[in-house]
């Protein structure tokens, strides 16, 4: 009985200091990427935006510049997506990824960490890839609104309705499916354990699930600033909020409210209202 207690003390104490180091480095990768995406804000913010026809200025992460080729300012895009979605996903993230670690040990799995490794790979590479289509349909976008000025002049009012529909997103079903989803990995110990593949999968599952769950809020994004700080801070704490929060289809319901409503201001701000 007595090594019985002495055994089950020790393996209390090693899952203490698993937790500690694990949720150490998360928050030593959050704190970098942090920074990083304040740096990369920073130096957009000091190239000024382009004005264009409507009133509005375009960002100049969509724009080549002189001198830079379009191969380096896709790999400096998603260099910044990178740092940028490790910051922003990473809060919400890491207690799931903590889950599957633990799922995968209380197996008696000898390879938890790199199996677990493996899941948080192929969920970021999920972002990586959203991060090269984005890329492109932002570039796309503002190479026609540059070329054709009647095409940019209502970007202000389309701007309040991406946010207005990206609020109304929250109150569907689809929405509350793939939140469930985000916020619970069912099944997660069974399939990781079968080999590293699963675990490779597992992540990217977990990936699109979670991008099809902020796909309105990163809507909101795009629309209103992508290397807006103030509006990064803001989509963060809502993404984090309803992931973690015990009434996240609540809170997601909430956020949406605010969402119509910011919405409803833009366009009405925009159509001089």
């Amino acid at each position: 009985m007595a090594i019985d207690g002495v055994s089950a003390s020790r393996e209390t104490t090693r899952s203490q200091v698993s937790r500690q180091t694990f949720f150490g480095l998360s928050a030593l990768l959050f704190a970098v990427s942090a920074t990083l995406t304040i740096v990369c804000c920073a130096s957009m913010s000091a190239m000024g935006e382009m004005p264009m026809p409507g009133g509005w200025g375009l960002s100049m992460v969509w724009v080549r510049m002189c001198g830079q080729t379009w191969p380096g300012v896709a790999a400096s895009f998603l260099g910044m997506w990178a740092v940028m979605m490790a910051a922003m996903m990473l809060p919400s993230f890491a207690p799931i990824l903590w889950r599957c670690g633990q799922a995968l040990s209380r197996t008696g799995e000898t390879r938890p960490g790199q199996l677990t490794a493996l899941v948080a790979l192929g969920y970021f590479f999920v972002w990586i890839v959203l991060g090269m289509a984005v890329f492109i349909l932002g570039v796309a976008l503002a190479a026609l609104e540059i070329q054709l000025p009647a095409l940019a002049r209502p970007v202000p009012v389309v701007a309040g309705v991406v946010v207005l529909i990206g609020g109304l997103l929250q109150f569907t079903a689809w929405k509350a499916h793939h939140l469930v989803c985000c916020r619970q990995v069912p099944g997660c110990a069974r399939r990781l354990s079968v080999g590293a593949g699963n675990a490779w999968r597992h992540g990217l599952r977990h990936g699109l699930h979670c991008s099809y769950c902020c796909v309105g809020l990163t809507a909101i994004l795009f629309a209103i600033g992508v290397m807006d700080l103030r509006v990064m801070v803001a989509v963060t704490a809502a993404i984090t909020a309803e992931r973690l929060a015990p009434a996240g289809e609540r809170v997601a319901r909430t956020i949406g409210f605010v969402a119509v409503g910011t919405g409803l201001y833009l366009i009405m701000r925009a159509a001089g209202l």
